[in-house]
């Protein structure tokens, strides 16, 4: 009895939806109108995420449009590539998909841009009347931003990246920065107040807290950095480190590496030389600042066994680390500058929202990213997600959170400059610049112009 009665009410429910439909479609609503109007559903991947940061945003876009639903799915980050490569052969995949910024260039031939400031059009329902209600289905146009709209709106990095030849490839909904996570036990006992400013003062402390056997074996270590192959973003570390001491990474149109090269005001300076010899200092036997070699254990699992006194790394590691090692006593501070300098660098990494090339909705799957990367809409994201804000009105309130400060003060200064097609072989060539250095394959120079040209074959 109760199945046919809900089956009654279930056909009743489809008739009088055909006859709002049917209704809507004879007041002389137009044949694009009613087709835009149709049943949408967007498939989105992501890496990160999952509906408690993203639930309230989805929620939201289908209140306004409620014939687009969609699909969300998280994809473990080590899968994520292989999985989108498997879709597109398969003639599958998301409409919607979030890559890392240095995969924009790799994957822009995938990417469905949009011109600055150009149309988004959609269908949507609004009610009229305040008696005798009454439901209309309209034509709304919405617009991407205009470069001076994207300079407003987001930090300095975001549209340096997402506008190529006058289109927007993609929008972030946050963004990431370098920070210099310590250990405050580690730095109490050896009476260091607080964590390094400069990069000399880094040194200074590195070198307290650096402890060795007699047999020259590390009891701890003042830092996980110097070496290639057991530290996490060494491309990061390194980038940042040229780009403090004055390196131009790539030239004006971001298509060649010219981080090998001298100051154009100063030819006999090469600035990336200095940062590198500085960096691997750190892990050369013999030297005042040594304490780190390829021989540790992984930086993160170093730092969260409590064996080392700084690392490098992102805002995700936070979690990770409260998770594993519950009871240590770590903070976080932005990281160290060159002694007077008038500029301050950090460096950026993040994700940017993109629309495939193959949607068959591309002015829904483009509204779609266009609401999600609003302000208001990133501040829920962001707030819920825990993640540093790409969004210029959103980082005061971030400065007032205890965890995200450290990010948040620095997304203003941040910069990238990868704008290549294969990001993992930048890394390879950084890392070996590195390890020829400190085998002494190589001098510092040679190892530098080697790595440039390597870089050089991914544009």
């Amino acid at each position: 009895m109760f199945r046919k009665k809900y089956s009654k009410l279930f056909i009743l429910s489809l008739i009088a939806v055909f006859f709002v439909t049917a209704g809507l479609g004879c007041r002389g609503i137009s044949k694009e109108l009613a087709q835009r109007a149709k049943p949408v559903n967007l498939v989105y991947w992501r890496t990160q995420d999952g509906q408690d940061a993203f639930g309230a945003i989805i929620q939201g876009f289908q209140a306004l449009y409620p014939h687009v639903s969609i699909t969300y799915r998280v994809i473990r980050e080590q899968e994520y590539e292989q999985e989108l490569l498997e879709a597109w052969a398969e003639d599958r995949g998301p409409d919607i998909f979030s890559i890392p910024n240095t995969w924009l260039g790799k994957y822009q031939s995938k990417i469905l841009p949009r011109e600055l400031g150009g149309e988004v059009i959609m269908a949507k329902q609004i009610t009229t009347g305040s008696i005798k209600k009454e439901t209309k289905l309209i034509k709304e146009v919405k617009k991407a931003p205009g470069l001076r709209q994207l300079r407003e709106t987001f930090v300095e990095a975001v549209p340096k990246d997402v506008v190529i030849d006058n289109r927007i490839y993609g929008l972030p909904l946050s963004l990431d920065v370098l920070a210099l996570y310590y250990n405050r036990d580690m730095l109490n006992s050896a009476r260091i107040a607080n964590a390094p400013q400069t990069w000399e003062e880094f040194a200074l402390d590195v070198a307290a807290l650096t402890l060795q056997d007699r047999y020259g074996e590390f009891i701890q270590s003042g830092a996980a950095f110097g070496a290639s192959e057991n530290i996490s973003y060494v491309t990061d570390i390194l980038s940042l480190l040229m780009f403090q001491n004055g390196t131009r990474m790539a030239n004006e149109r971001g298509d060649t590496a010219t981080f090998h090269q001298s100051l154009p005001d100063d030819p006999k300076y090469f600035p990336a030389q200095e940062a590198m010899q500085f960096y691997v200092g750190f892990s050369q036997p013999g030297s005042d600042i040594y304490t780190w070699n390829n021989a540790m254990e992984p930086s993160l699992d170093a730092f969260i066994a409590g064996k080392v006194g700084f690392i490098f790394g992102y805002s995700d590691y936070l979690t990770k680390i409260k998770e594993q090692a519950p009871k240590l006593n770590f903070d976080i501070s932005k990281v160290p500058q060159i002694a007077g300098s008038l500029k301050e660098v950090n460096y950026a990494r993040y994700p940017i929202e993109v629309i495939s090339k193959r949607t068959e909705h591309p002015h829904e799957a483009w509204a779609f990213v266009l609401y999600a990367t609003e302000t208001q809409n990133a501040k829920t994201f962001v707030e819920r997600s825990k993640h540093p804000t790409a969004h210029r009105e959103l980082i005061a309130m971030q400065l007032e959170d205890f965890d995200l400060n450290p990010f948040a003060s620095g997304v203003l200064t941040a910069k990238t400059w990868y704008h290549g097609k294969n990001y993992s072989l930048v890394e390879e060539a950084f890392e070996e610049m590195v390890s020829a250095v400190l085998s002494g394959e190589k001098t510092v120079e040679r190892a530098i112009d080697y790595g440039a040209k390597r870089v050089n074959l991914t544009y």
